[in-house]
């Protein structure tokens, strides 16, 4: 073997071993990777039961109802799509219906959405990116008038 080639094959088992390294990453991280969706596209894609993803947009008005304990359940609602959600634990301080929300866990077999974390917005200003793009595109969010229809 000359040395052009045991150059070329130290370089090509390099970039095998990069690959398998990648993949295995790639690979092990699967279930901890989250998407975001609002409520119209959880319908429209069909998201199955079960599947971890972040629900984002507006806490429809009149939708909080409290129940006992620390359990909550809210409307949250894009413009177009609605869905229910329930949440059992602390709510944030800044939590409020007409307000922006962001809420982490998995649409149960009934179709309400059971969350594990729920995010508010931050101030009146403020509106996670993802969630003001959402809202944009379906003509709800505006800039400089904060979050509602």
């Amino acid at each position: 073997m000359t040395r052009k080639q045991t150059r070329l094959t130290i370089i090509l088992v390099s970039l095998a071993l990069v690959a398998a390294a990648a993949g295995l990453i790639l690979y092990a991280i699967r279930d901890t990777i989250v998407f975001f969706f609002t409520p119209s596209e959880v319908t429209e894609k069909h998201i199955a039961p079960g599947t971890r993803i972040r629900l984002g947009g507006l806490v429809e008005k009149g939708s909080l109802l409290k129940t006992n304990g620390t359990e909550v359940s809210f409307t949250v609602t894009d413009g177009s799509g609605i869905m229910k959600v329930r949440y059992n634990g602390q709510l944030p301080d800044l939590f409020r219906e007409g307000q922006g929300v962001v809420a982490e866990g998995a649409q149960g077999t009934d179709g309400v959405f059971v969350a594990d974390t729920v995010l508010a917005k931050h101030d009146e200003n403020y509106m996670p990116k993802d969630v003001a793009d959402k809202l944009k595109e379906k003509g709800v969010w505006q800039e400089g008038k904060g979050a509602g229809p």
